[in-house]
């Protein structure tokens, strides 16, 4: 298609994406997010070659798409520059929060690079324990949007490949295996040289399954904090007494008395109600929070007890001035990261791609990000009803928040608009009205 058509933000954003790229593959790779947008069916490369109009060229394409895989790193960050930062200033606020989280995506074929079984977290009806397919740690901005709530525009993902899969790549490309927690902490040391400037607190809400060691003690050391589930049987420390005067040796950092959290949740002293908004309502929660230490965290750590209907669940936080309100809205906010993966499979058909090359594989499900925050990004400042048009089914009168299918469509509604505006500008041209319907037909049919 013209991409002349194209608005103002599509083209600088899809220009910023680029230029992360050479010369040569730079305008490929526009021509690969535009189709990608305008991609129907199931959802690979070729489909997305179809709608960008790419056929001789089409090895080129998948050149670029490699390419893509490989600067990821410099890709992401002129999305964070270009689209991102602008929203961020826009949100204010003192502090960034930040998720990390992994997913799966499921491949079929044993040719395909990176892959291997991995443990399945959705099973479904038939209780598969296990998926061949590749695993995705997604590091994402939680953006609050005044009217829809949480929004977990995602950066960047890295590839885990177990460590009897690595020798097997290795021959091909050089890769060194990493745990996930691993290549969580360098999606954070990536992204903090480009956040230091904000002044904000960085804050990171992770699942309980990154609450370890060799995520947060970094964390520590890098100033940035860490919310997250904390386990029941957790081995908790009283606070360190105050060393004796005159007594050699540093300050301790860990008490010597054990901290039951089972005993303290018995406790019916120290409980409290407190509000807080979580998933986009106001609710009162009964919480009891105290400071502990903690060796998998380095030190002190805010502890809160929540108290439900069918029991009680622990979180933690690093910095332990922070508030039980605090805490228990950044891990209701983490669930949205859950909904992003969900969209990104769902509409943009993220593990659809049918590509082999890892980098391959990794440029192809870094644009399906990529494409996700854009499209968040440009209906940010939009009205419902600019994202969606129910006019058709009056039926549908449930009031809600758009979907991101919603928000996608309504941006290819103003591209496509802008390419027929443009064939009847002029003077009439049986040429260019017979290209423009022959598209048409080809994105309808």
């Amino acid at each position: 298609m013209p991409l002349s058509h194209l608005s103002a933000f599509l083209s600088a954003s899809f220009a910023a994406l680029s230029s992360g790229l050479d010369k040569r593959s730079a305008p490929r790779l526009v021509l690969l997010l535009v189709g990608a947008l305008f991609a129907k069916g199931r959802r690979t490369v070729t489909s997305w070659l179809g709608a960008a109009g790419i056929s001789d060229d089409f090895r080129a394409a998948y050149n670029a798409l490699f390419a893509a895989g490989r600067c990821c790193p410099s890709i992401a960050i002129r999305l964070l520059c270009q689209v991102l930062k602008p929203l961020m200033r826009l949100v204010g606020g003192e502090r960034l929060l930040l998720a990390i989280d992994d997913t799966p995506s499921k491949r079929y074929g044993r040719c395909i690079q990176g892959a291997g079984i991995h443990h399945n977290p959705t099973p479904g009806p038939a209780g598969a324990k296990r998926f061949y397919g590749h695993l995705w740690v997604t590091l994402a901005w939680l953006a609050c949007h005044p009217l829809f709530g949480v929004l977990a525009l995602p950066l960047r993902a890295l590839l885990y490949v177990r460590k009897k899969d690595v020798p097997k790549l290795d021959k091909e490309y050089p890769w060194a295996f990493k745990t996930k927690l691993e290549l969580a902490v360098e999606l954070v040391e990536w992204l903090l040289p480009w956040l230091s400037l904000a002044g904000k607190v960085i804050w990171l809400a992770v699942d309980g399954a990154y609450a370890k060691a060799p995520l947060l003690r970094p964390m520590r050391q890098r100033g940035v904090v860490v919310v997250s589930r904390l386990r029941k049987d957790a081995h908790l420390l009283d606070l360190p007494q105050a060393k004796e005067p005159g007594r050699r040796g540093p300050q301790p950092t860990y008490g010597k008395k054990r901290i039951s959290l089972a005993k303290r949740a018995g406790q019916t002293r120290g409980w409290q109600a407190v509000r807080c908004v979580q998933y986009g309502e106001t609710v009162s929660k009964t919480v009891k929070t105290f400071l502990a230490t903690w060796p998998p965290a380095g030190g002190v750590i805010r502890v809160v007890l929540v108290r439900e209907d069918d029991g009680w669940v622990a979180f933690f936080c690093t910095d332990a001035t922070a508030s039980a309100e605090a805490v228990l809205e950044a891990m209701a906010a983490r669930s949205a990261i859950e909904q992003t993966f969900h969209d990104v499979k769902e509409v943009w058909g993220a593990q659809q791609q049918q590509v082999r090359n890892v980098y391959a594989c990794v440029g192809a499900f870094n644009l399906s990000l990529w494409l996700y925050s854009l499209t968040e990004a440009w209906a940010w400042g939009r009205s419902q009803e600019d994202l969606v048009d129910r006019s058709h089914s009056p039926w549908d009168s449930q009031p809600r928040r758009p979907s991101h299918a919603d928000k996608r469509k309504a941006l290819q509604r103003e591209v496509l608009q802008a390419e027929i505006e443009a064939v009847l500008s002029g003077r009439p041209n049986k040429g260019q009205f017979r290209r423009l319907a022959q598209r048409l037909l080809d994105l309808a049919a």
